[in-house]
């Protein structure tokens, strides 16, 4: 999974559709000052051959800086996108079909161990700095994520039974892969696993350094890769330029991918300055979905012709609110209460769900009872977090022992110290905001203050990784709608098992009672007993409500009518799953 964090990571939504007119005065200022920002900005952009026109470059934005051009050590969104367009996976899932489908890898076969596979690559294949690939290379770099030095986030994902794969080359053309044991979605698994330049790495990997390798900031010109386009430039809180990759091997008919000669990626942290570039034409697409706030604009907009828009369905991914459960906390008095069960359950009985929907996704969101979204139709069953009831929730904090003893508002715990505790979520991302908001009116209503905290997504995820936070509401990006391949999230012993990442052991019974159900999800074949296994898995979820989540967004997407043969998807990011297809209308003939 991916931070936004990558459990596949954040959609941003929220507000509602109008804006009193007294608001439009304020935007209006706020419109002048990004759009003459943006002009200068794009204007001086010095493109590649020194053309700085859009009529060849797709101009997309991102809302943060990567934090690493290293894939096998970065988890975040814009590591992410920036991988999608430089690098190139094995195999690929479609993001709209949601089936498999070859990459470099050109065709396979399981073997009558039916573990192993018999991989054939694709042949004559160079990375964008021309240097031949080949098995060695997919050797070398399953060699790179398992090494301990590297300390790989994508080392846990690529397990079985806490075991590693077994990848040998047979020739360079060919590869087996080994998997300790059967396992149910197969080369799935490689999925979002890009492969690595063995003659650039392989000695940073033999001296110890390949973790400090590529980081943002590497010489864009000692970065290499299979993917369609190359990084550029890097400028630091303002862009990222890719040209095209001349290696690239990918093919549409006669048409040598990718389509497009260049692309931008403008770093827009605040959301509503993104969504007003994407209206005035100043960006083409983001990497998120439509704001419920911007809907009506938008589709006003695509009715004129200026965008086009596209309604997906309800989302893989929701906003989660969680607690600091790890023992590093539990010095903390608090601990006691904050860190209970029934105070999770009490939380969950505050909010009233459909009224979340209204006030914070002005209804375009669902509610939601688990952290499986129903628009994961395969794998979602109806198992339900306690639901709305206020008396059930305060009954729960007084068991605790949690009472307003002075009559303020505010309960004390049995030392008299208020129930307080610190909410972190990101800055400029309405959804997030008004969340937040939300749970903190929910809370205060039963006697809980919440102090919330916003901050720069990258802060918050530095925030959660070192523990720093009592709570956290924030988007978790499933990678996958197979719920095997997000294992780094449901295993106690994953890093993105938020509550309390990276457990030795199992610290409490559910916990190793869900790794139990989690290692069959994994290695049984047959997809209905599959199914049954995770079924089990979220009932245990709702019932000990590690992670709530109170609403999965319907997603929609907007971009610019200049962009043609795109996919759009319902996951994150949902245009540049697929760029190399990616043309512009006034390339076509």
């Amino acid at each position: 999974m991916h931070e936004t964090i990558e459990t596949k990571p954040l959609h941003r939504r929220s507000r509602a559709f109008a804006i009193r007119q007294s608001e439009w005065t304020r935007v209006g200022v706020v419109v002048c000052a990004t759009f003459a920002v943006s002009a200068c900005r794009l204007g001086g952009l010095a493109l590649p051959g020194g053309d700085t026109s859009r009529a060849h470059t797709l101009v997309t934005s991102i809302r943060a800086e990567p934090r690493s051009f290293n894939r096998y050590i970065a988890r975040d969104l814009s590591t992410e996108v920036v991988a999608l367009l430089t690098h190139a996976s094995l195999v690929r899932v479609d993001r709209v079909t949601q089936q498999l489908e070859p990459r470099l890898a050109e065709r396979w076969e399981l073997l009558s161990d039916r573990a192993t596979y018999k991989v054939h690559l694709r042949q004559g294949l160079r990375f964008s700095d021309g240097q031949p690939f080949s098995s060695a290379d997919v050797v070398f770099s399953f060699r790179a994520i398992y090494d301990p030095r590297v300390g790989s986030l994508l080392a846990e994902t690529l397990k079985v039974h806490g075991k590693p794969l077994l990848v040998t080359a047979v020739d360079a053309d060919t590869l087996l892969i080994r998997f300790p044991t059967p396992f149910g979605p197969g080369l799935r698994m490689l999925d979002g696993v890009p492969i690595f330049p063995r003659h650039l790495l392989e000695s940073e990997l033999d001296a110890g350094t390949f973790a400090k390798a590529w980081g943002v900031a590497a010489d864009p010109s000692r970065l290499a890769g299979l993917g369609p386009f190359k990084l550029r430039r890097y400028q630091p809180g303002e862009r990222l330029a890719f040209e095209r990759n001349p290696y690239y091997w990918e093919r549409d008919g006669a048409q040598q991918l990718p389509a497009l000669e260049r692309l931008v990626l403008e770093i827009v942290p605040d959301q509503g300055a993104e969504s007003l570039q994407l209206e005035a034409g100043l960006i083409d697409a983001t990497q998120s979905e439509v704001r419920p706030a911007d809907v009506r604009a938008f589709k006003q907009a695509a009715g004129e012709g200026r965008l086009a828009f596209h309604d997906l369905g309800v989302g893989p991914d929701g906003d989660w609110l969680w607690f600091n459960l790890a023992p590093s906390a539990k010095a903390d008095r608090r601990r006691y209460w904050l860190q209970n069960t029934e105070f999770r359950r009490a939380v969950s009985q505050a909010v009233d769900r459909d009224a979340f929907v209204d006030s914070v996704y002005a209804g375009a969101a669902v509610p939601a009872h688990g952290v499986v979204s129903p628009g994961n139709s395969e794998w979602y069953v109806p198992a339900l977090a306690p639901g709305f009831n206020v008396v059930a929730a305060q009954r729960r904090l007084a068991s605790l022992g949690l009472v307003d003893r002075d009559r303020d508002g505010v309960r004390e715990d049995a030392e008299g110290q208020p129930v307080r505790f610190t909410l972190v979520t990101e800055s400029g991302n309405t959804s997030l905001e008004r969340g937040a908001a939300a749970l903190k009116d929910a809370l205060g209503a039963i006697g809980v203050k919440v102090d919330v905290v916003t901050l720069e997504a990258n802060a918050v995820i530095d925030r959660i990784m070192r523990g720093d936070y009592d709570a956290a509401y924030f988007r978790i990006l499933t990678t996958d709608s197979d719920p095997a391949l997000n294992l780094d999230f449901w295993s106690s012993g994953g890093s993105a098992h938020v509550w309390y990442p990276e457990q030795p052991a199992p610290s409490t019974v559910w916990e190793a009672e869900i790794d139990r159900l989690m290692e069959q999800v994994s290695t049984v074949t047959d997809q209905s007993r599959r199914r049954t296994l995770f079924g089990e898995v979220q009932r245990v979820f709702a019932r000990e409500v590690p992670a709530l989540c109170f609403a999965f967004p319907r997603v929609a997407f907007a971009m610019s009518t200049r962009v043609g043969h795109a996919q759009p998807a319902v996951s994150r990011p949902p245009l540049l799953w697929n760029p190399a297809i990616i043309r512009l209308r006034q390339q076509s003939n």
